[in-house]
């Protein structure tokens, strides 16, 4: 079942000319059965006509002139006459149904002595007994060509014919192209929905059914643009809303005296306002940056410079120089720092953490390395989730549990994926691959 296609168009068409096929060959097989007995006591009554009126020419002629009759009958229509011999070698009939009934109706009209063969003595034709007289050399046998039998069939009929098949099977595509062609639509406006972002209109015509889909999928997909933009909203004002008053907080905790405790105090609201970014960041994945040629190289040195400057050990390793790849670069740089954030807080901060840049034709992989305790493959797929951490309670843990799902939402934009693969030497790979248009 390799060799079936898997799209929908191709699946119909080959089922749509296969019974056309079907039917072609129903139809031709009905042509033959009706066409055997028509063609069968046609072919019966030239051999009665031939050898009734070869025996009435030889009766009426004199008998020095039945040898010029003879030959005068072998140049002008190809019959030829043999004596009937009692050791004559012929075989026996084929096993075909429209011999055996041509043999029937002769035996009919000539009488059940008649005999058909197709070869005598080693030669080849239509052979057809008949009798001069009642005595026993009276026998004779009528020798007309084969192709007096066979069916010719004109090469215009097969012109015709395929001609008439090229454009059944041509418009059959044409039918099974416009059903599936709107589907095809629908798949990539769904995958656009996939991936956070906001397909063009559908057209909504053509047949009653797909329209109906078409208009409820455009309506699903401008429900879904508006909540995106409320949801953008709401989170903006709870931004607005609660940073302020935290701003003011902080200011208020720097006058405090006790300095272990300000320090304290300062680091919960400095995660409180991570928090509240990292909300704002899943909510607005893009963020309405347009996408343009990035040096990817060059993006991720600057952030190993800029991690090393605040004291963390972030190199770079297997850079190519330049790597340019059509990207949203603010979108990408987010998804990267938060990959590195994860693996300086599990792996520990003095933890060496690699970064690599591979490209393959139109792939290209972003490398997270660490060497932390890395994740077990059972929970993989449930990491990438929103609002979901490894650790069994969330007691003395920092963060939203939204680090992950932000990098997979920005990966999947850019056409991609995320993958959380174990290290061989210890530790986790986060790997975002993306594929170019």
């Amino acid at each position: 079942m390799k060799l079936w296609p898997r799209s929908l168009l191709w699946r119909t068409f080959l089922l749509v000319a296969l019974l056309m096929l079907l039917s072609v060959a129903a139809w031709f097989a009905i042509f033959r059965s009706y066409e055997r007995e028509p063609r069968a006591r046609q072919l019966a009554q030239t051999l009665v006509s031939v050898a009734n009126l070869t025996r009435v020419a030889l009766i009426s002629a004199r008998p020095e002139a039945r040898f010029e009759v003879l030959r005068e009958l072998s140049d002008r229509e190809g019959i030829r006459i043999y004596p009937a011999e009692a050791d004559d070698r012929i075989e026996p009939l084929p096993d075909n149904v429209f011999l055996q009934r041509v043999k029937e109706l002769v035996q009919q009209a000539m009488g059940p002595q008649a005999r058909l063969t197709l070869e005598r003595e080693g030669e080849e034709a239509l052979f057809v007994s008949f009798r001069i007289d009642d005595s026993a050399d009276g026998e004779y046998w009528l020798v007309l060509p084969r192709e007096r039998m066979e069916r010719v069939w004109p090469l215009s009929w097969i012109g015709w014919g395929a001609a008439a098949l090229l454009l059944s099977l041509a418009g059959a595509w044409l039918i099974v192209f416009r059903i599936t062609r709107p589907l095809k639509q629908l798949e990539h406006a769904a995958n656009k929905v996939g991936a956070g972002e906001t397909p063009p209109h559908l057209p909504e015509d053509g047949p009653t059914e797909i329209a109906t889909v078409s208009r409820a999928f455009n309506q699903m997909s401008a429900d879904l643009a508006q909540l995106d933009q409320d949801r953008a909203l709401i989170l903006a004002g709870i931004s607005h809303d609660v940073r302020t008053p935290l701003t003011r907080l902080r200011m208020g905790i720097e006058m405090a005296a006790d300095a272990a405790m300000r320090d304290g105090m300062i680091a919960d609201v400095e995660e409180m306002d991570k928090t509240i970014g990292q909300f704002l960041d899943f909510a607005r994945t893009e963020g309405g940056e347009a996408a343009c040629d990035t040096d990817l190289a060059a993006l991720l040195a600057e952030l190993a410079v800029q991690y090393r400057r605040r004291g963390f050990n972030v190199t770079t390793t297997e850079l190519p120089a330049p790597a340019f790849a059509l990207i949203r670069p603010q979108t990408l740089r987010r998804a990267i720092t938060n990959l590195v954030d994860n693996a300086l807080r599990y792996a520990g901060s003095a933890s060496p953490i690699e970064l690599t840049l591979t490209q393959a034709g139109k792939m290209t992989v972003i490398d997270v390395c660490d060497h932390g305790p890395g994740i077990p493959p059972e929970a993989v797929e449930r990491m990438k989730r929103p609002f979901t951490r490894l650790e069994a309670a969330r007691s003395n843990t920092v963060g939203a549990g939204l680090g992950l799902a932000i990098v997979e939402r920005i990966a999947r934009a850019h056409g991609g994926r995320l993958d959380l693969l174990p290290r061989p030497a210890g530790g986790l790979i986060a790997r975002i691959t993306l594929i170019a248009p």
